[in-house]
């Protein structure tokens, strides 16, 4: 089996590349185990492997391994959760593979290929579909609990690299951290990573989500991601803060969030994935800063 193009640069990570090496064979026992027709794999994916599959019957579905870390580690069980309302149906589930069947969306165009004046409603409707009441008993972590967490190597991470970016910055995330986490609304499943590229044109539905990283949540938190989506356009952008006051405002009037924690939150997540263990993200910190400049 080919080890797809975007999934090299996991050589470089010793546990990375002991993964690599488990693939071929992962591959294999999940083809056998669900009686799958392996077709061509996803080029594009960088993180996980996936790959077009057929079912036995003739169903066109997608093989997902994913690398064995804490993102991804309750995928299926929020694919479960949303059960094809908003976001693709699971099929299969193998957790000691960290293995998925889901089925395929197709033509599979992604929202990022949809003008944005468009994309926006259509990526609210999507969201919608994702947030019916979180289940009583569960096994998601917790929106407040993650939140801590970044808020600790965010802060680490800023010391140890020559504080990079201003303390003011730094400090509207942690304090709105601190004080959202015994505040939130009604907690529902979160996609997490809800943006342009994880929307897919579907036959069953015209929308569906993918690649879910969830927690447990109040809805505001959900749009960080869509937020600040089209990073490299953004970057163009002559008024990148009037983009993302739209989105803001849009996405709140739509779906009836409270725009204020929605911008904050978006503050706390650009920085929470943006400040990595030996560099800022400086896309990422850009956007962080676009937002604390529409308070």
């Amino acid at each position: 089996m080919r080890i797809p193009e975007g999934l090299e640069w996991w050589r470089s990570d010793a546990e990375g590349a002991a993964w690599l090496a488990r693939l071929p064979r992962l591959v294999e026992e999940c083809a056998e185990r669900w009686s799958l027709e392996l077709g061509a794999p996803f080029e594009a994916a960088h993180v996980s492997f996936v790959t077009r599959v057929e079912l036995a019957d003739g169903t066109k579905a997608v093989l997902k391994i994913n690398f064995p870390e804490s993102e991804t580690e309750r995928e299926a069980d929020a694919l479960a959760h949303w059960d094809g309302d908003g976001a693709v149906r699971l099929l299969h589930h193998d957790p000691s593979r960290r293995a998925l069947v889901v089925e395929r969306c197709e033509p599979g165009r992604r929202l990022w290929d949809v003008p944005e004046e468009e994309a926006i409603p259509i990526a609210a409707n999507v969201l919608r579909s994702l947030w019916p009441p979180a289940p009583a008993e569960h096994r998601f972590a917790l929106l407040a609990d993650e939140a801590a967490v970044w808020c600790a190597y965010v802060t680490e991470r800023w010391e140890r690299q020559g504080r990079p970016f201003e303390r003011t910055l730094l400090e509207e995330a942690l304090s709105f951290a601190a004080e959202a986490g015994s505040s939130q609304g009604d907690p529902v499943v979160l996609h997490q990573d809800f943006h342009g590229g994880n929307v897919l044109q579907a036959e069953r539905r015209p929308w569906l989500a993918v690649d879910p990283k969830p927690l447990v949540g109040e809805r505001e938190f959900d749009t960080a991601s869509l937020v600040r989506d089209r990073r490299e356009a953004l970057a163009r952008d002559p008024d990148p803060r009037a983009t993302i006051r739209r989105r803001l405002d849009h996405l709140a009037d739509e779906l009836a969030l409270d725009r204020e924690r929605m911008r904050r939150w978006g503050i706390v997540h650009a920085l929470a994935w943006g400040v990595r263990p030996d560099y800022v993200m400086e896309d990422m910190l850009a956007c962080a800063r676009w937002l604390a400049e529409l308070r």
